[in-house]
């Protein structure tokens, strides 16, 4: 796990495109694509029904061990991990890439593909292998490995061209090795799902729901360990915050057709107040999380982040809190800050106010997840009439844009602090209270090259155009 201090915070964190990693990927799919037609018309109906792309959603590539596969990998900066169940596992430490495993000995080319639930896509997907490779048409055996309640599942969906395609399901499990249902584990994750899924958000005093949430967490730790807890919580989350966003929805369930689920996902959105920052710092370094680079783009924006990691799910958090210039510097995932004269709220702060803690009654900010993203602005608003504002990030290896806010009535014990304070007008108020302030999105991402980082600028700017005073007054 990589470790920082203050002091290199702003630092530490380089990202950049890996353009020969990409290629190299790049290759071996198209391989497997061009060998197996089921695995190109489900890479093209991806596209075409979910505007999301085939590589986004590899977890592993598994090829025959021989020299020039260890030479470009090693060329391309690939480096040798440990993964249970995995003869040899390599992974690229520099951006966002699928696992890299070599095999000794025959046997077909294999690519991983991530979904919620190996189930949900066996029963979307007419399981067939290719006539064309053996000279009929039989049903593959689709016995997933890995029994119910477990945190690995996988099962073969296609075959053909000396390729097959594995539909790959995990709960914090990073390897490879599959196991039998163990009765008590599978009834306590059922359990903690339903605690964890259910648990009461709404409290006076957001330090108590904090601490609630927190007991929940330490609970479900106790049976299940850290990454099972940690990717359980998760989609709760997931579940809480699509109920409140209609384009989550509407795009769910289109990913749900293919039977792939939210296994796109490229990181989760909190707003934060600046009291309870470290609060929430705190629960999610429970869940195993660190932090990674944080973010602060000056004065004028008002605003920072930390962006934090957890290895063994691979979900990404963005966290977002008002700051000050001379506090970015310092600890303040931990050490939080000090209160402001005045009690001043910048776009972060005052949207907590209206709707309350990301972790708590108002769920996530937004959800992000890697698509096409031209596609899924066609498709959205073709299908469904869903807007996407101006994309924030249009570099070629990142693009970023938020589809239109959903907007969410502001109850009046919320409104008149904020009104009796001078934060918001009274014509705002009055907007808030009838028509709504934006309150959640659904991000539309496409990274290209791997590239891991984000773009500070553009992260700023869109900060600043859904800042609710603003958007009241063109409302």
């Amino acid at each position: 796990m990589p470790t920082s201090t203050a002091a290199d915070a702003l630092t530490q964190y380089q990202w950049e495109p890996q353009p020969e990693a990409q290629a190299l990927v790049n290759r071996l799919l198209a391989r497997a694509r061009a060998a197996c037609p089921q695995i190109e018309n489900l890479a093209g109906r991806m596209l075409d029904e979910t505007a999301t792309r085939f590589q986004d959603w590899v977890d592993f590539i598994e090829v025959e061990d021989d020299a020039g596969i260890r030479d470009d990998l090693d060329r391309v900066g690939f480096e040798a991990a440990e993964r249970p169940g995995a003869e040899q596992a390599f992974h690229h430490p520099g951006g966002i890439f699928p696992m890299m495993l070599l095999r000794r000995g025959g046997g077909a080319d294999r690519v991983g593909l991530k979904v919620d639930s190996v189930a949900d896509f066996l029963h979307a997907w007419p399981v067939m292998l290719d006539p064309a490779a053996t000279g009929r048409s039989a049903e593959v055996d689709a016995t997933i490995e890995g029994g119910p309640g477990t945190t690995l599942r996988m099962a073969r969906a296609f075959a053909g061209g000396g390729w097959e395609l594995w539909a790959v399901e995990r709960h914090g499990d990073r390897g490879f090795e599959t196991r039998a249902t163990q009765p008590a584990f599978a009834a306590a994750w059922l359990r903690h799902a339903e605690a964890i899924y259910n648990r009461r958000r709404d409290f006076e005093d957001a330090a108590d729901g904090f601490a609630h949430a927190m007991d929940l967490v330490d609970a479900a730790i106790g049976d299940l360990g850290r990454d099972a807890a940690c990717d359980l919580f998760f989609e709760g989350e997931r579940r809480y915050w699509m109920r409140r966003n209609t384009a989550a929805r509407v795009q769910y369930a289109r990913q749900c057709r293919l039977g792939l689920g939210w296994a796109n996902h490229d990181h989760h959105t909190y707003r934060s107040s600046r009291e309870q920052f470290p609060r929430l710092v705190a629960l999610l370094e429970k869940l195993g999380f660190y932090c990674r680079e944080r973010f602060y783009a000056g004065a004028e924006a008002g605003w920072g982040a930390q962006v934090l990691e957890q290895d063994e799910t691979g979900i990404v958090i963005f966290a977002d809190v008002d700051m000050s210039p001379e506090e970015v510097t310092g600890d303040f995932a931990h050490a939080g800050f000090a209160p402001r004269e005045g009690d001043e709220l910048g776009t972060v702060g005052l949207w907590v106010a209206l709707h309350g803690e990301a972790a708590m009654q108002a769920g996530m900010h937004h959800l992000e997840c890697m698509f096409d993203h031209h596609a899924l602005v066609e498709q959205l608003q073709g299908e469904s009439g869903i807007a996407t504002m101006d994309p924030f990030t249009t570099f070629p290896y990142l693009r970023q844009a938020f589809t239109e806010g959903e907007r969410w009535i502001v109850p009046s014990h919320r409104l008149k602090p904020l009104l009796d304070r001078g934060t918001i007008s009274r014509e705002q108020a009055e907007l808030f209270a009838t028509k709504g302030a934006v309150g959640s999105h659904l991000e539309n991402l496409e990274r290209n090259d791997g590239y891991k980082g984000f773009n500070q600028t553009g992260v700023s700017d869109i900060i600043a155009r859904t800042d609710a005073r603003k958007l009241a007054a063109t409302s």
